[in-house]
């Protein structure tokens, strides 16, 4: 039965002032995030819009309304199941045992993290959707199409761990009123999820692709103590799921043999990074254990307190975890093309074999080993500290923030925590503890540093955008 109700319609005659890029529309095709991310990484400001100030004048007019209108807000969801489900991928992903590390993990956690997000979005509608735009019925729960989504991508991709996922599934359902919302939810959880599948199904994943460049100076090849092959070569050829290529934000390569920023970088891993080191401090020793273990777990361990620490809702935590995994998917893809393309040496390698480079000024140890076991793939640029900075980085623009108060845990030292105030001092620690571990030159680690924050910034103004509510 339609009704009318008197509206009193305000319009504004507005002379404004705004700091940084409020003042103006986004150009078509480049969508800004509360301003900007790039303006608010030269800034570091949060952005405040002035008092409107102009005439006012009033306009009377009957509007037909109806009880039930498309604007109308779905269910409220628990923000806890996207942390629920982010524990649940990484323990999946942690557990099998065929991709221990393997960075392709990194690449799976960014697909469920993206149906969730699309799932989330196309019920609520407050921020753009990633790929699916379709418009969930009303009502719809969030809650449910989040379980679902999550659940339908880990089953694709996991098929191992089907009988836990689908245990926890069932779980998480039960925690739902029955009802036509959750019915709706589940429905387009799982289409938001299959159509994520769908758009990853030809994207260069597991290609026939080897590292083959010969052993020479510089060269990467097989470390001991396993000796094995490069692994994910492929990964540097997928498609990216928000930047451009591969190669947008690639890294300028390291450098010469013969260079000083070589040869000083060499004599500080060799110095720092050796098992048997006697300048390396126990507290130096003890920050590169602590960032020796597995990145994905520790990372989005971070995410889930983020979530917690800043109460986010379902929506924004649905947004966090797909802008930050996605761009740090995209980060590794960048970083593994580099890898594959550069090939460079390891520090062990580098060291063991200094007198095959050219170099007067570094001298060869072949008995030294570093602290840490060399990872299977060459050593330009750093996939930890892309890992790290991609993650901070997103964060400080999601949050416009410096102060992200982080906690960290660590696989390699269990039940030790470490907290950072800021991205800034993070950054700093992963850094260092590559170059402590004896695994990366410092130039590798800055670089990819430096990588990981332009990438974000670039990701976080191009994607996730709130949708104008007129």
């Amino acid at each position: 039965m339609r009704s009318s109700s008197l509206l009193t319609i305000m319009g504004l005659f507005t002379c404004f002032s705004t700091h940084g890029e409020e003042a103006a529309a986004p150009m078509p095709g480049h969508r800004r995030l509360f301003g900007g991310a790039k303006a608010y990484r030269s800034a570091r400001l949060g952005r405040r819009l002035w008092p409107l100030v102009g005439t006012v004048f009033t306009v009377v007019a009957l509007i037909p309304t109806t009880s039930a209108t498309a604007t109308a807000k779905p269910p409220a969801g628990d923000a806890k199941v996207i942390s629920d489900w982010n524990q649940i991928a990484t323990s999946t992903m942690a557990g099998d045992t065929t991709k221990t590390g393997h960075p392709q993990v990194f690449l799976y956690m960014a697909f469920v993290q993206a149906a969730v997000y699309d799932a989330v979005v196309g019920i609520d509608r407050r921020y753009e959707p990633y790929s699916f735009h379709a418009r969930a019925p009303h009502p719809s729960s969030t809650q449910a199409a989040a379980v679902a989504a999550a659940h339908e991508v880990l089953v694709k991709y996991f098929p191992y761990t089907q009988a836990t996922l689908d245990a926890a599934y069932a779980t998480s359902l039960a925690e739902i009123p029955n009802g036509t919302a959750k019915t709706n939810g589940i429905v387009f959880g799982v289409r938001a999820a299959d159509n994520l599948i769908a758009l990853r199904a030809n994207d260069g994943r597991d290609a026939p692709i080897l590292f083959a460049q010969p052993p020479a100076p510089g060269v990467w090849r097989p470390t001991p103590p396993a000796f094995q092959s490069m692994f994910d070569p492929w990964l540097g050829f997928v498609t990216p799921l928000l930047v451009r290529s591969a190669t947008q934000f690639g890294p300028p390569g390291p450098p010469t043999l013969t260079s000083a920023r070589y040869t000083r970088d060499f004599t500080e891993v060799k110095a720092y990074g050796s098992a048997t080191s006697t300048v390396r401090t126990a507290d130096q020793t003890a920050t590169a254990r602590f960032f020796s273990g597995n990145a994905l777990v520790q990372f989005n361990a971070a995410l889930r307190d983020q979530a917690t620490v800043r109460v986010l809702d379902i929506v924004q935590s649905a947004r966090m975890f797909a802008a930050v995994d996605m761009s740090v998917a995209d980060g590794l893809i960048t970083v593994w093309r580099a890898k594959y393309v550069y090939g460079f040496w390891r520090p062990i390698t580098a060291v063991n074999l200094a007198d095959t480079d050219g170099n007067p000024a570094t001298t060869a140890d072949p008995t030294c080993v570093p602290l840490l076991a060399t990872p299977a793939y060459p050593e330009y640029p750093s996939g930890y500290n892309v890992v790290a900075a991609t993650t901070t980085g997103g964060l400080e623009q999601l949050f416009h923030a410096q102060r992200l108060n982080l906690t960290l845990i660590s696989t390699a030292v269990p039940n030790t925590l470490r907290h950072y105030d800021t991205g800034r001092a993070l950054r700093a620690d992963v850094v260092d503890a590559r170059v402590w571990l004896g695994i990366h030159f410092r130039f590798a680690d800055v670089d990819s540093r430096n990588l990981g924050l332009q990438l974000s910034d670039w990701t976080l103004d191009h994607y996730f955008q709130p949708v104008d509510q007129d």
